[in-house]
């Protein structure tokens, strides 16, 4: 099933359960979905592929991510506390997160596979490493434990 229709019946889901936080955070799933979508009509296409969808809710989650950094910083928990609840709802749909030594792992096979050996080659590990691990590893975290590698090394 595409996301934009698994979205479609979780928005009719929250409405008969009259959750609220839930048919806002996936209204605005959908609403980020349609705008994209709008988007590609330009270059011929009707619908994202899986790779531009897991994007969208990678970007979101990130977003989300950001603000409750934000809004706890600026000593708003309350703000901070509904956006993270917004991001337990989001992390449903995208790919189970690896753990810190996954990541490293994974990070350990793009930097022997580039040859990098210092922390001027952290741009030719962070591309390939983020296309590698998108959706299951925050872009943050990878970055660090590249930095940390290739410094190390």
């Amino acid at each position: 099933m595409r996301l934009k229709d698994h979205i479609s019946d979780e928005i009719k889901t929250a409405m008969k359960a009259k959750d609220k936080l839930r048919l806002e955070t996936v209204r605005g799933i959908k609403k980020v979905i349609l705008e994209k979508e709008s988007e590609i009509r330009a270059k011929g296409r009707e619908e994202l592929n899986e790779e531009e969808e897991l994007a969208v809710l990678t970007q979101l989650a990130k977003q989300r991510r950001d603000s409750i950094t934000q809004y706890t910083d600026a000593g708003r928990p309350d703000l901070a506390d509904k956006e993270a609840q917004e991001l337990t709802i989001l992390e449903e749909y995208l790919p189970a997160q690896l753990s810190d030594a996954e990541v490293e792992a994974a990070v350990d096979e793009v930097i022997a596979q580039t040859g990098a050996s210092s922390p001027r080659d952290m741009g030719k590990v962070m591309g390939p490493a983020m296309k590698r691990l998108q959706g299951q590893a925050d872009g943050g975290k990878v970055q660090a434990i590249v930095k940390a590698k290739l410094v190390n090394d």
